[in-house]
């Protein structure tokens, strides 16, 4: 398989309906990446594979990396209470049952705090009953952490199994900046973003995305049509679980580099690759590690084990793993999300869009030699 194949199958995901997509896959010393579409439905400004952009929950690799160096240096216990640390945030015996390692693999049975954030959004998971009205109220609201901390907190546990909830990473958070007296961004950017020397990642200073990017368009399950652009953004809504903005050669770098055992101790690693099977926010049982997943292609490759992490945010999505014998990265961002239409039951009907994305990310994982360009 050669570069033509993965243009192909990148191509192929901007005609079944995603205004741009853009990808790196790296194989040893040789890279290939391509964009197909548009930044801006409105000008035709095209994409281009160096864009930056918001890449969702991918935060939550860098995020639990964060936390196992603190591990490694004494400061924080991976089964310890977080009661021990935050007794104000997690009190009585929910913060004494409640580990650091159950945060990171979202088995704490903590709620997500989103549906009580976004109004409109409060039958979640019924997604027929919900609106998208609360994305535009809250583009420039500033939240505060701890009161979104404390929705998740008070709303009835979930689970078993463990459910997949932004709760947990930003409880991390503020455990970062409790122990090391500063900020969680600046805790994961000293010992994660700067120790794997990524050059175009970092937190958000405020509502856009600096350097070059993309606008990203939501379609919230056909019921904004047609989708509308959410690239500025405050995004204290979900800061150190999903703010992260980088691009898609960054994120080989990071996850070859973390996979290699260059970020964390080979001991942490292995914590890291330790699952669980958890619900993940679409419903679905997943195994899940530390702030980690194996990433399945849709069919089987050879001698294939990848790991990564997937994230969304309003109008963007990304995927990225690396390959654990360290043979191959690869990291995909589509500035479309939730282009599902709902049935009449309520759920998500197939789209050519999945079929698309799917064909991709196999082509990504599964091919032998990747031509530079």
């Amino acid at each position: 398989m050669d570069y033509a194949q993965l243009d192909a199958a990148l191509d192929a995901v901007h005609r079944a309906g995603v205004p741009g997509v853009f990808a790196e896959v790296r194989a040893g010393d040789q890279v290939w990446r391509g964009a197909a579409g548009v930044a801006d439905t409105d000008t035709g400004r095209p994409v281009s594979a160096g864009m930056r952009h918001r890449v969702g929950s991918v935060t939550k690799t860098f995020t639990a990396a964060a936390v196992l160096r603190q591990v490694e240096q004494g400061r924080i216990g991976l089964d310890t209470p977080i009661g021990h640390y935050l007794p104000k945030l997690v009190p009585g015996e929910r913060g004494r049952a409640i580990t650091v390692r159950m945060l990171i693999d979202h088995t704490s049975g903590l709620a997500e705090y989103l549906p009580y954030a976004y109004p409109s959004l409060k039958a979640f998971p019924d997604l027929a009953a919900t609106r998208p009205d609360s994305l535009d109220e809250h583009r420039c609201t500033r939240f505060d952490p701890v009161e979104l901390i404390a929705m998740g907190v008070g709303a009835p546990p979930v689970g078993p199994p463990g459910v997949y909830s932004n709760t947990n990473y930003l409880l991390l958070g503020r455990l970062l900046a409790h122990v090391t007296g500063g900020s969680a961004e600046e805790c994961i950017t000293r010992d994660v973003i700067d120790r794997a020397e990524l050059r175009d990642t970092a937190f958000p200073a405020g509502t856009h995305v600096e350097g070059p990017h993309s606008k990203l368009y939501e379609s919230w399950f056909g019921m904004i049509d047609p989708p509308r652009d959410y690239s500025v953004f405050d995004m204290s809504w979900v800061g150190p679980a999903a703010s992260l903005i980088s691009t898609v050669s960054d994120l080989n770098r990071f996850y070859g580099r973390l996979l290699a055992g260059d970020i964390v101790s080979p001991a942490s690693l292995a914590e890291m690759r330790r699952t669980v099977r958890i619900v993940s926010q679409e419903g679905k049982l997943i195994d899940y590690g530390l702030g980690l997943h194996p990433v399945e292609p849709v069919e089987p490759v050879e001698s294939a084990e990848f790991w990564g992490h997937g994230g969304t945010v309003w109008g963007g999505g990304t995927l990225a793993a690396a390959r654990a014998d360290g043979t191959r990265q690869f990291a995909i961002a589509v500035n479309r999300q939730r282009w599902n239409r709902l049935d009449e039951s309520g759920r998500p009907q197939p789209h050519a869009i999945d079929g698309a994305l799917a064909a991709l990310y196999r082509e990504a994982m599964s091919c032998d030699t990747v031509t530079n360009r």
